[in-house]
């Protein structure tokens, strides 16, 4: 049944007495069923998903599979099917995960705090139980090259090292490893200095990080919990690595700071590396637990009514997990990401009605909830590897991702959305998003995090990026981040309501008309940047 008691037949058959109208691409019928999105059904489906009940739905936990059977009770309800090719409405996704159980660094009788002092990476260290470290080689920038070596000069086997981010430069600012003032793949690639430190069998890297709460607060929601990982553990090829703060490397240097201050200065005119012992009491115990973890990818698929259309398929996609409870917090996650999830149910519900009134729509509507966004966009990756419906089927993903609430840099308004990917395989996806804009939603559309120089980089954050990466034209939706951001604080009182329905609608008229149109947009871009992750 229709939430507003007239039947769009009964409307449309009145509008045919005034006009004509294109069937094909009906703008009366998106109005009309549009109408059925409300704030108040917005709001009582975020408010049960950021509930207590749910304990903020992490990866595996009992919380988020609480959450996955009231989502999928809900599109039971709203008359939405399981796709043909699946048992039920979900995937199982399986993942082994690591845990830290013990973690300490003490330097010189100080005591240090993971993820405040240093950041201990899982998939890049294995178990210490103990190690007694009395010296640690300062490497400089830890760089093996033909032109440039810090490695030369010194034995380091079974040794810890400490370097430098970065690569060195000569008293005219010049790169000792090109020459020039263009840098070298060490300069970005800490990776690669990280295999050259396992092939000299170098025991433990130490990496001074200038700004170790910034690497923290960008990188929190893969460091706080477990790490996913499909299949088998993987143990690390490299040597266990620490990410420490200045403090810590200035404990480390100690008496020793003249001499060290000495040797940088050498290094720089006589464009050698020039290692440094410096003595130091330090002890280090790492301990991971390895197991397995079980969570669902959860998928439902509304049937298109054109019996020529119906097998290509529109996504609508958003991630149902967040981080938890850690001890009595719960990240309660209204924004990151209930937002996202409410509002695909309530546009999915609202094509349901529409259907059920036989106008739509043509194609095939799937909705995709991802588990594991926040352990680095896993369930899209598993999916995108095991679609339900062929990838070639798939016309476009439109993916919603934080939608509920206003950044810094709109504060003199609400009315806006961060777009993201329009533009990148199919103009023909920017110019529709456009267009509906311009008819239906007056949002203003801001593409700052859609430019390929961003430093935030979000094109590759969300889980419409499995999809562009195997050239399915991807959009993704977002209100960029706030205060509240991946906190217990993120909770539904902040929701900005008016907004969120706005935006909402606005999707539901995109996906409207790309479910409706007679042809599917085309791939026209070819953006390389997509594919090399």
């Amino acid at each position: 049944m229709l939430r507003y008691g007239l039947s769009y037949l009964f409307c449309l058959t009145f509008f045919f007495a005034k006009t004509q109208i294109d069937l094909e691409a009906d703008p009366f019928a998106a109005s009309f069923f549009a109408r059925n999105i409300t704030l108040e059904e917005l709001k009582v489906q975020l408010n049960r998903l950021a509930s207590e009940e749910f304990e903020g739905r992490e990866t595996g936990s009992a919380g988020q599979e609480k959450a996955a059977a009231y989502i999928i009770n809900r599109l039971k309800e709203i008359g939405v099917v399981k796709a043909p090719s699946l048992h039920d409405f979900y995937q199982d996704v399986v993942f082994s995960y690591t845990q830290w159980e013990n973690l300490a660094v003490t330097i010189n009788g100080q005591e240090y705090e993971h993820l405040r002092d240093f950041v201990c990476r899982q998939e890049q260290n294995q178990n210490i139980p103990r190690l007694n470290v009395n010296e640690v080689i300062f490497l400089g920038h830890g760089i093996d090259d033909p032109r440039y070596s810090d490695y030369e000069s010194n034995n380091v086997r079974g040794k810890t090292i400490m370097i430098y981010p970065g690569e060195p430069l000569d008293q005219d600012s010049l790169s000792m490893v090109t020459g020039t003032k263009e840098f070298s793949p060490w300069a970005q690639n800490l990776q690669r200095k990280l295999e050259t430190a396992a092939a000299h069998k170098v025991r433990v890297v130490l990496v001074v990080e200038p700004d170790i709460r910034s690497m923290v607060s960008k990188n929190r929601s893969q460091l706080l919990g477990q790490k996913l990982q499909f299949g088998q553990i993987q143990i690390p090829t490299v040597p266990n690595t620490i990410y420490i703060s200045t403090d810590m490397a200035k404990n480390i240097v100690g008496t020793q700071e003249g001499n060290f201050t000495k040797n940088r200065g050498k290094i720089t005119k006589s464009e050698t590396g020039i290692p440094v012992q410096l003595p130091v009491q330090m002890t280090i115990q790492q301990h991971l637990t390895r197991n397995a973890l079980y969570s669902k990818n959860i998928i439902g698929i509304l049937p298109g009514l054109d019996p020529i259309l119906q097998d290509e398929v529109v996504v609508l996609s958003a991630h149902y997990d967040h981080l938890g409870k850690r001890g009595n917090s719960v990240f309660y996650g209204a924004d990151d990401n209930a937002s996202g999830t409410s509002a695909v149910l309530e546009i999915m519900e609202t094509l349901a009605e529409a259907k059920e009134q036989g106008v739509g729509p043509r194609r095939s509507v799937m909705c995709i909830f991802f588990t594991a966004e926040e352990k680095g966009l896993l369930g899209s990756e598993y999916y995108a590897e095991n679609p339900a419906v062929p990838l070639e089927q798939t016309v476009v993903d439109i993916n919603i991702d934080m939608i509920g609430r206003i950044d810094q840099q709109h504060a003199h308004g609400e009315q806006y959305v961060y777009v993201i990917g329009s533009n990148r395989l199919s103009t023909q996806l920017h110019d529709i998003n456009e267009t509906t804009n311009e008819e239906f939603s007056h949002l203003e559309l801001d593409y700052t995090y859609n430019a390929k120089n961003d430093p935030n980089q979000f094109y590759y954050r969300s889980d419409h990026y499995n999809f562009a990466k195997h050239g399915i034209p991807s959009i993704f939706f977002f209100s960029g981040v706030h205060e509240d951001y991946h906190r217990p604080t993120d909770t539904p009182d902040k929701i900005l309501f008016e907004k969120y329905e706005q935006i909402t609608k606005h999707i539901f008229y995109l996906t409207w008309e790309l479910a409706n149109r007679q042809k599917r947009i085309v791939v026209d871009v070819k953006d390389d940047t997509i594919y090399h992750r």
